[in-house]
């Protein structure tokens, strides 16, 4: 394997890719510093995936008490949720992941800084630092400093008005919230919050919510939404919140008020860009973002960006292979650039939701002729086993080649389900593969077979 011991590689920013590439590198054989502010996992671990996914555990575990009725038990007290305890939870296990991310670029003999990253040249940073500035030198950068969430002008976040970032250090549980963002983010906050016991109203700005999804995926969840009792308003868009004595009143611009105990903000992120020096090394931005090509190099030919601060696609999944590939393309390896659209992709709600690849409201209007074959999982025996019928499993494929184009499943363990056919859309199999597979019976997987045939 070729010597790359001369190779000095410094990453800014300690998250998902930042912390893959310089894995990567160091295991090849490059002179690796990593510099982070915050915690070695990034957002991912400290604020979004890692504590949110925690939350949604406690909250599905919450509504299998309360339904456990529907499966002949009865006799279920009443459920107490002690917020402080799950806030330990979550905490305990981004400690555990840190500690463990840390164990492993030390094994590697990665350097780690404590403190701001700031390129001062085309080859030279500084590491802000509670001790004082740190001079580096470098042949190449990876610059992967994340996101954080983006607040309107008109919210200014304390205790009761709160973004993603807050949500898991609540002393309490919120007794009424009102959710802005009907997205990935907000749909999961609603989930969360309603099961954990909160009165909940979600402000729909669209027809639907998740307006970039299918519209019978995001059917079913409003469904469930309105089973558990959140109010969904439509076609209302924020556009202003204030803190009264009691709590907030959430005012909207088709002229509504809502009083609430809290408004929590999930209406899109903002990358961290800023004060990385940028300008001094001629990196060109777009509204915020660093532009990358198909390898994640930024407009410097030896400096690299990855992840939410480039503005793909926004998942620690994705910022993770950026950061394998980043480090072997660097390092001159032959990398095959990733293919955005076989990206598998999970929103973690009652019930789950999961695509990849085409999805039919691509297909449709880029008027592109698919074969889309649908099987509800009401159908299936293990979901009436468990009681969570709810959802379907749908596959499309090329009705020519039979290749598996993509796919969308709507249910409980969704994002389980999807790996299948993410399998199949990247390694190009056709629906037969997954007929002939035999699968056990009963599981919810022999709906994705069904959908094949």
């Amino acid at each position: 394997m070729q010597n790359h011991n001369d190779t000095r590689l410094l990453v800014i920013g300690g998250g998902p890719a930042g912390h893959s590439a310089a894995t990567v590198a160091a295991t090849i054989g490059a002179q690796v510093t990593v510099i982070e502010d915050k915690v070695i996992g990034g957002a991912a671990h400290l604020w979004d995936c890692i504590p949110s996914k925690a939350m949604v555990a406690s909250s599905m575990r919450i509504s299998a008490i309360r339904n456990a009725g529907r499966l002949g038990i009865d006799e279920v007290g009443p459920v107490h949720l002690d917020m402080g305890v799950l806030s330990a939870h979550l905490h305990s296990i981004s400690s555990k992941i840190e500690s463990s991310m840390v164990d492993l670029l030390d094994s590697q003999g990665v350097e780690m800084i404590r403190g701001h990253g700031r390129l001062t040249g085309l080859n030279t940073a500084v590491a802000e630092t509670d001790d004082g500035d740190i001079e580096i030198e470098f042949d190449k950068v990876l610059l992967s400093t994340g996101s954080r969430p983006w607040v309107p002008d008109w919210a200014t976040p304390d205790e009761r008005i709160f973004t993603t970032r807050e949500v898991y250090s609540l002393p309490e549980l919120p007794e009424h919230v009102v959710v802005v963002g009907s997205g990935v983010t907000g749909v999961e906050m609603v989930h969360i919050f309603s099961s954990l016991g909160s009165k909940v109203t979600l402000l729909v700005s669209r027809h639907h919510v998740l307006p970039h999804r299918d519209a019978e995926v995001a059917m079913v969840l409003e469904d469930s939404f309105l089973e558990r009792g959140v109010a969904l308003l439509k076609g209302s868009r924020a556009s202003g919140v204030e803190r009264t004595a009691g709590g907030v009143v959430v005012h909207t611009e088709d002229g509504r008020s809502i009083e609430a105990s809290h408004c929590l903000l999930a209406v899109g992120s903002a990358p961290n860009s800023e004060n990385l020096g940028l300008e001094t090394a001629g990196i060109e931005t777009s509204r915020g973002y660093i532009p990358v090509n198909e390898y994640n190099v930024t407009n410097v030919a030896h400096i690299y960006a990855a992840g939410d601060v480039c503005g793909e696609l926004p998942l620690s999944s994705v910022a993770t292979m950026q950061g394998r590939k980043i480090a072997r393309h660097l390092l001159g390896h032959d990398v095959a650039p990733l293919d955005y659209r076989k990206v598998a992709q999970a929103i973690f709600t009652e019930p789950e939701i999961a695509s990849v690849g085409l999805e039919e409201v691509h297909a449709a209007s880029e008027g592109r002729k698919v074969r889309i074959t649908k099987v509800p999982l009401a159908a299936n025996p293990r979901a009436l086993i468990q009681g969570n019928a709810h959802g379907f499993v749908k596959v499309i494929s090329d009705p020519a080649t039979r290749i598996v184009l993509g796919g969308t499943v709507v249910g409980h363990h969704a994002s389980e389900l999807i790996a299948p056919i993410a399998l199949a859309v990247t390694a190009h199999l056709r629906v037969d593969v997954l007929l002939e597979t035999l699968m056990v019976h009963p599981s919810l997987v022999e709906s994705i077979a069904e959908a094949a045939e």
